[in-house]
């Protein structure tokens, strides 16, 4: 099928062609399959980020990979993302950021996360992954279905608006899977983890999670919001068009 078909209907094959496939088949088909095109992976150095940037340092080490650094991440994270990208030899990280005069008029205080965090959001990741993405036909993340209730049902590869592949090869992995592979590989861990955050953000929207919690209960705690947006188009969280996986 031709790189110019409709989105949509490259995903549908996908799904059907890739469903009995696991974790690392998906991955290793998504970097060479013409059907999905130039690909990047967007992580966020967090929790569990480690996992794809370890197969990716495996499969294509000069695979782009996506950092967005929304200028209020913990301390942690930074040093976290440097620490990966030597030892994993990442050989084409890519910081994504705001432009500064975006930040001047929108957020000059510093202080939008307190009264809007959608469009804290929207202005320090959303906006600067789109812009990032444009030159991409596909892209990796790193969402699984027991992260949550909008997650649930996510297949191995989505379209995003009929614009651009969004591909999931951790879909159906397990919180035990990740830990089990991290710990095979002699992987290092975020440091905040083993400090009680299973799931992390930027800094002044992320508390620490209690036992027996959602790990994402810590994001946006007491907000109706649970996702950042960049799983959004036009306000509405990205579904899954093709063959379930």
């Amino acid at each position: 099928m031709p790189l110019d078909a409709p989105v949509a209907t490259r995903v549908a094959a996908l799904n059907n062609r890739y469903k009995h496939h696991g974790a690392t088949a998906v991955m290793e088909h998504a970097l060479s399959d013409k059907e999905v095109g130039k690909i990047a992976l967007v992580s966020s150095f967090g929790a569990e980020s480690v996992v794809l940037l370890h197969l990716i340092s495996i499969m294509a080490r000069s695979t782009p990979v996506l950092f967005i650094d929304t200028e209020m991440l913990f301390a942690e994270t930074l040093a976290y993302q440097l620490e990966l990208t030597e030892r994993l030899r990442l050989s084409d990280v890519r910081v994504v950021k705001a432009k500064r005069n975006d930040l001047f008029t929108r957020d000059n205080e510093n202080i939008l996360h307190l009264h809007d965090p959608d469009a804290c959001c929207a202005l320090r990741k959303t906006e600067p992954l789109q812009r990032a993405l444009g030159d991409f036909d596909a892209w990796i993340t790193g969402r699984k279905r027991y992260q949550g209730k909008t997650r649930q049902t996510i297949d191995f590869f989505e379209s995003e608006a009929d614009i651009r592949i969004k591909v999931n090869p951790l879909a159906h992995w397990t919180s035990a899977d990740l830990q089990d592979y991290m710990t095979e590989n002699r992987l290092p861990r975020h440091p905040l983890v083993a400090k009680g955050f299973p799931s992390i953000g930027c800094a002044p929207c992320t508390t620490r999670v209690n036992d027996g919690e959602d790990p994402r209960a810590g994001r946006w705690r007491n907000l109706t919001k649970d996702e950042c947006g960049i799983h959004f188009v036009d306000g509405r969280l990205v579904r899954n068009t093709g063959v379930a996986a």
